[in-house]
């Protein structure tokens, strides 16, 4: 069997990053009929509706925001993993290479939209990494409602505005010295996260990362 430096080398792995961070580069075309693509600007559609709209649209991590959370899961070596927000899993690719690496810990993510759900799934057995991610399909703040285990890192990287609510939902769960990364700090639904995690009342110790739009790296106090 070939090895290689690191899963992210893998050329299965590789060629799935390759082929849909294309893909994501045309998010500009299709983008503009969702304008922001964030709930609180589409009053008159649910969360479902909004997924299913944005069905097509990548709206990835950027290349180097994945690079870190690469990083970032090999150093702190989490059992547990949970992503907000799966798209067509270039960010969760990252985090399960680190997983399989790291030879210990698993990914739960979580994706509303079925066709994106199930294309991830489809990418992640194409890579060999489906044993350590399991997709949760539907709303984040009920499937991830039930989760018992401590959460070891957090990434959020669905809808701006509950990412707030989805870290509220988990916070029993981390444990202190937790990692909790969150995506586009630049955009303005984020505001309310941002004011949360850096108000060290709340218990955390939080720092802008600037790689693309801004990456929010926070720690449990």
């Amino acid at each position: 069997m070939t090895t290689h430096a690191h899963t992210l080398a893998d050329p299965r792995v590789a060629t799935a990053l390759a082929r849909m961070f294309d893909a994501a580069g045309r998010d500009s075309e299709t983008a503009p009929r969702l304008g922001t693509g964030c709930p609180a600007d589409h009053d008159t559609l649910t969360a479902q509706q909004l997924a299913d709209a944005a069905q097509d649209i990548y709206m990835p991590v950027s290349a180097d925001g994945g690079k870190l959370l690469y990083n970032l899961v090999r150093a702190t070596r989490p059992a547990q993993i949970v992503e907000f927000g799966t798209s067509y899993g270039i960010s969760t690719l990252h985090l399960a290479a680190a997983v399989r690496d790291n030879g210990t810990g698993h990914v739960i993510t979580t994706e509303m939209s079925h066709t994106k759900a199930a294309a991830a799934r489809h990418t992640f057995a194409d890579t060999g990494l489906d044993d350590v991610v399991t997709v949760l399909e539907g709303d984040a703040l009920q499937t991830l409602a039930g989760l018992e285990a401590p959460v070891g890192f957090l990434f959020l990287d669905g809808w701006k505005d509950l990412c707030l609510p989805v870290l509220q939902l988990l916070e029993p769960r981390l444990a202190p010295g937790t990692l909790v990364v969150a995506d586009d700090v630049e955009l303005p639904d984020l505001a309310t996260y941002l004011a949360h995690v850096r108000d060290t009342t709340n218990g955390y110790h939080s720092v802008t990362f600037p790689v693309e739009d801004g990456m929010e790296i926070s720690c449990r106090l």
